[in-house]
């Protein structure tokens, strides 16, 4: 296992950089890389040639030695001239937090469109930084622009830029096919009438356990079918990375279409951003956006902001939402709004409970305490309630109504049981009466049936 030694800047810029390196930390540790120490520096500004100041470089030089790293990574991104600077004063492998997440992204894709879209962003990444790699080659040569003329270092950045640029087009090329066939499910689901509901927020907040569990609850197939759609889960930062959809059927609900999307993280490479587009684009064409927050951690505050602002960037930030304080039973009572002095053990029992907004909160719940709740979705408590909050959220497109639909048309009987809430059904003499909750689309086309 390698030993790294983390590096991080305060520039007094409102950022908690102490929170930053104990990221940076957890993501080291999820690239399975062991930390063996932690170092910063205040700065006014960033040193443009080595991102720190010269002192502190040979500092961390010789605490990298002492410690035994065999790779130091920095809290920011580098410039292309600050990692070839550093990389020469150093003498050990530099990594910055940027190319440290694209690590850990090539490491969890599985689907070939997540494999395809990591390595975009991996090119994208490494195309402005060939310029120092090769330093070991000749820099020597002519100026003219003829490949024969330069030295070798020159013309072997050359071909390996040439190289990355050629796979990046064919890359974008394959994207851009797997990206038609998502437009196609995307399309086929949009025709099945299901409402779509997208699960976001920062990574580990608990997407994946809040998707499992509403499939074990509420999922529509049963047996080894049901088990075979259930996602990874681990408490690890971004322990899966492919978006899923799976149909939520909860029995008198609606069932609406539930899709996991990749999780947030502060400093989130543009370009995993921009290579993931069509991926989080399941959030933005959401009919209901359910931001998971990881209630448990300290900073959840922080976290939520970072998620917003990056659905803001992705301009889904107007969809509704719904926010969901998970994990809450890792949480003292005394934190939780009207459960003051209750005991730890008996949380459950009054679980969940709808937050209210306090005072100087930097973030917005929403329309008001109806839009939040807590719950703890690996304990599975909160659930029905939360089938509830997304019901009243998606209930602008449905109408409660009486039927009575003549035994010719057996066909609209089969269709409302399987996708209206059936509240009675009553054969008469004259047809089937049903009471139903359905899509507005269904009751304008049947309305010929509707009684009163």
């Amino acid at each position: 296992m390698e030993r790294v030694l983390l590096v991080g800047a305060n520039l007094n810029d409102g950022e908690d950089y102490l929170t930053s390196l104990e990221e940076l930390g957890a993501l080291a540790e999820a690239c399975d890389m062991e930390v063996a120490g932690v170092t910063s520096q205040t700065l006014e500004t960033v040193h443009k040639a080595f991102y720190i100041g010269t002192g502190k470089v040979d500092e961390v030089k010789g605490l990298a030695q002492d410690l035994g790293a065999d790779v130091i990574i920095f809290d920011n991104s580098l410039s292309p001239m600050q990692m070839r600077n550093l990389q020469e004063r150093l003498e050990k492998p530099i990594l910055d937090r940027s190319a440290l997440i694209l690590d850990i992204f090539a490491r969890r894709a599985r689907s070939r469109e997540a494999k395809l879209q990591v390595e975009v962003a991996r090119l994208q990444y490494m195309l402005p930084r060939l310029v120092g790699l090769h330093a070991a080659l000749s820099r020597q040569g002519g100026a003219s622009g003829s490949m024969s003329s330069r030295g070798a270092g020159e013309t072997k950045l050359e071909l390996d830029r040439r190289v990355l640029e050629k796979r990046l087009s064919e890359l974008r090329r394959e994207l851009k096919e797997v990206g038609n066939e998502r437009e196609t499910q995307r399309k086929r689901r949009v025709k099945s009438g299901l409402p779509r509901v997208a699960l976001v927020g920062y990574t580990n907040a608990g997407k994946s356990t809040l998707l499992n569990a509403m499939l074990d609850l509420y999922g529509a197939d049963e047996g080894d079918a049901q088990e075979e759609k259930r996602v990874f889960e681990k408490d690890m930062l971004f322990a899966t990375l492919d978006t899923t959809v799976r149909k939520i059927a909860p029995p008198d609900h609606h069932a609406f279409l539930l899709s996991d999307t990749v999780g947030f993280i502060h400093k989130l490479p543009h370009n995993l951003v921009e290579a993931f587009q069509s991926t989080l684009e399941e959030a933005k064409e959401a009919d209901l956006l359910i931001q998971v927050v990881d209630y448990s951690d300290e900073h959840y505050k922080e976290q939520i902001a970072v998620t917003n602002q990056t659905l803001k960037k992705l301009q889904a930030d107007g969809v509704p939402m719904l926010y969901i304080y998970n994990k809450s039973d890792l949480v003292s009572p005394d934190a939780l709004p009207g459960l003051s002095g209750v005991a730890a053990e008996e949380l459950a029992a009054h679980l969940p409970v709808v937050p209210k907004a306090n005072a100087g909160d930097e973030f917005t719940l929403g329309d008001g305490a109806g839009d939040s709740i807590y719950l703890s979705a690996k304990k599975r408590i909160g659930m029905e309630e939360l089938v509830c909050l997304i019901e009243e959220k998606l209930s602008g497109g449905y109408k409660e109504c009486t039927l009575l639909i003549p035994y010719t048309d057996g066909r609209a009987v089969s269709y409302l049981n399987e996708n209206a809430v059936v509240f009675s059904t009553e054969y008469a003499a004259d047809g089937v009466r049903m009471r139903v909750n359905c899509k507005k689309e269904d009751y304008g086309y049947y309305m010929k049936y509707v009684e009163g």
